[in-house]
């Protein structure tokens, strides 16, 4: 089934999804859980795409899985509020595990590689709303922005850190006894600061190590994302 739902997607990503620049690619945030044993198969749909220009894959573990008897080493409390405010925003009550969120505004419920597929091509294609250069210089991720017009309303800027490839033997809970790889598993995720999009934005934040750096811009209380580039 696993191997089904990969080739299924393959097939689909390479009807559905045009060249895209890679300047404008396409955000996609897994929320999973090594807790969960429905959430390997979507794993392995974001490892397929993680290495993609076109496309920021972003694997958040949440932690509200743990209690039942393994605790993700990658869960994070942070993630799972992060998944709230995209709740609250699509007038939800309840979250879940595998959810995949496409560029802040595509819920994708569950690893559904044709819906995934779908939504990368429909963000691909969109025009780009905002021009966002970073590059980094020693410890310092310069980020400069510029509106290409009205974004209706303040956005939010974010930068996160992510470690490409995760291994882990999980011992108990629903998945004992298996190992499993985790691609694009976000570190850290800091909110820089808001953006009224009327003026130029120059900003710069401090990195250090060698990890890829990712930078969101975003309308607030989870809103669509706009903008969004990697350093790898």
């Amino acid at each position: 089934m696993k191997h089904l739902l990969v080739t299924a997607f393959a097939a689909a990503i390479s009807l559905t999804t045009p060249i895209a620049a890679q300047d404008n690619p396409v955000v996609v945030e897994l929320y999973t859980s090594q807790g969960c044993s429905s959430c390997p198969p979507a794993d392995k749909i974001l490892h397929e795409i993680a290495g993609r220009d076109d496309v920021i894959a972003l694997a958040l573990h949440v932690d509200y899985w743990d209690y039942i008897g393994w605790k993700d080493p990658f869960g994070n409390p942070a993630h799972a509020d992060r998944q709230r405010a995209y709740a609250r925003a699509s007038g939800r009550r309840t979250i879940y595990t595998p959810e995949m969120v496409v560029h802040g505004q595509t819920d994708i419920v569950g690893a559904k590689p044709m819906k995934l597929a779908e939504a990368i091509s429909k963000y691909a294609q969109m025009s780009p709303k905002v021009d966002l250069n970073i590059s980094r210089e020693g410890d310092q991720l310069l980020i400069s922005a510029e509106a290409l017009g009205a974004l209706g309303g303040p956005m939010d800027v974010h930068m996160l850190r992510y470690t490409p490839l995760q291994t882990t033997q999980i011992k108990r809970g629903e998945n004992r006894g298996r190992t499993y790889d985790y691609a694009n598993v976000v570190d850290s995720w800091t909110e820089l600061a808001t953006w009224d999009g009327a003026s130029s934005l120059q900003l710069q934040a401090e990195v250090t190590g060698d990890l890829p750096s990712v930078v969101i811009i975003q309308g607030q209380n989870a809103g669509p994302i706009v903008a969004a580039a990697r350093l790898r």
